[in-house]
């Protein structure tokens, strides 16, 4: 994407001369849009998320996406699936097994087309290629048509992959010279079809391009000539300003708000997690309804109550909200089954001593700093970072709370407090990257209730 492609593209095999899709070809991908079944299990892809991403050439292997996925702060990752102006038309990782893994290990996928470029381009490559039709003959029916035939054929690798309807598809349009008319016309006209034909097959449209040609061009017709093409429904921003965030300056505040960007902010270097180097691209994702969840629901009859950001020791005799919610967490995990009154008796005593005992902590019927954290953190553990949105998170939140006196509001949503809670447990725990991503050495220990 952009120059940051040009630099990871260093290596790779040069771009063939092609032909647009077409007859045939095209009736082949149409087909294949209906008949693939590999996207039956998979989910819609990045759905609901806001948070860090990168992009790459090359989808990374497993051991990469394993790696970055419990040590990186990204949980997006942009790959390129079709077009034959692609640098890496080799996809060696990318598979049907591979999409689904990583879906199912949490990742958001943006799956990329890079296919004719605008007839303009100056990119040596792109000019040995087939470009965007510039004739204007019956408002440059040519280039709606290559349109048209692109977004077929990006469908039918998706569908291919398991990449699920509803799945917002990008289109890779690098850097060119908007002042001129033809050009200009006919790659609006080109992605203007693009997008329609994307949602007659029912994928979402999102454009990615330079903010300086490509996206300033598409804000300039939506708001100079409105309804004259069909504008993306997603627009991903290349704009290098370094701010992790989804503004940029070359775009309208009033253009594809409402969590309806993507913006790279910073162009191709080699990062390294995990002891896994790859280089990549910038990106903050911000799409769907952005990273959310719904409201938690009551527990015990609405008896306990978790707001509290320091959980204080409670013992025999003690009575209030703090025991009740000591009584509901031991109901919910099976471990007590008496009434949930406030009242922190021997029965209550009891149970917290066998809880105790099965975490591994010294017998004792108080429920102290190591019991909250081993209470507020059990249950399932999955990778949790920046843009997780989960009942898991509220989980990790309740127990940093208590861990590290975080004073976290308990949201569900993994934030920028979140991770600065996270990195502060790491910190404390010298076998512990500080990365601020909760993985499952992270709640190993608080599921063990060590502070």
């Amino acid at each position: 994407m952009s120059r940051a492609h040009a630099v990871s593209l260093a290596g790779s095999r040069p771009g063939r001369l092609v032909r647009a899709v077409a007859g045939p070809a095209l009736a082949l991908a149409l087909a294949v849009t209906v008949a693939a079944p590999a996207e039956a299990a998979n989910r819609v892809t990045p759905g609901d998320f806001t948070g860090y991403g990168f992009d790459q050439c090359t989808a990374p292997n497993q051991r990469a996406m394993n790696a970055w996925l419990n040590a990186s702060p990204y949980l997006a990752v942009g790959i390129y699936i079709s077009g034959d102006s692609r640098g890496c038309v080799r996809q060696p990782n990318l598979s049907p097994s591979w999409v689904r893994t990583q879906l199912a290990n949490g990742w958001r996928l943006l799956p990329i087309t890079l296919g004719p470029q605008a007839w303009c381009t100056t990119r040596e490559r792109y000019l040995h290629q087939v470009r965007i039709d510039p004739r204007p003959a019956d408002s440059y029916s040519r280039a709606r048509r290559q349109g048209r035939d692109e977004a077929a054929k990006t469908v039918a690798a998706a569908r291919a992959l398991g990449i699920s309807a509803g799945s917002t598809l990008w289109y890779d349009i690098e850097a060119f010279d908007v002042s001129r008319r033809d050009c200009r016309e006919s790659a609006l006209s080109f992605l203007s079809a693009w997008t329609t034909r994307m949602h007659q097959l029912h994928y979402v449209s999102g454009i990615y391009s330079s903010a300086a040609s490509g996206i300033r061009m598409l804000d300039d017709a939506r708001v100079l000539r409105p309804g004259r093409y069909r504008m993306p429904d997603r627009v991903w921003i290349g704009d290098w300003n370094g701010r992790a965030s989804a503004s940029s300056s070359y775009v309208r505040g009033s253009g594809w708000t409402g969590h309806r960007r993507v913006h790279q902010y910073r162009g191709g270097h080699a990062e390294s997690h995990g002891g896994v180097t790859i280089d990549v691209d910038n990106d903050w994702v911000d799409l769907g309804r952005g990273s959310h969840i719904a409201g938690e629901p009551r527990h015990c009859g609405g008896a306990a109550s978790y707001d509290h950001r320091t959980y204080a020791s409670r013992g025999i005799g003690d009575r209030g909200a703090l025991v009740r919610t000591v009584q509901c967490l031991l109901k919910n995990k099976h471990r007590y089954d008496a009434r949930v009154d406030g009242v922190y008796d021997a029965g209550l005593g009891a149970a917290v001593r066998k809880y105790r005992v099965s975490r591994g902590l010294p017998p004792d019927t108080r429920t102290g700093p190591r019991t909250w954290v081993a209470l507020l953190s059990q249950g399932h553990a999955p990778i949790v970072k920046v843009g997780s949105a989960s009942p898991s998170v509220r989980r990790l939140q309740r127990a940093l709370n208590a861990a590290e006196r975080a004073g976290l509001t308990v949201t569900g949503v993994f934030d920028s407090a979140t991770t600065r809670a996270v990195r502060g447990y790491q910190h404390h725990h010298p076998r512990l990257l500080e990365t601020g991503v909760a993985n499952g050495r992270v709640w190993v220990r608080l599921q063990a209730g060590l502070l």
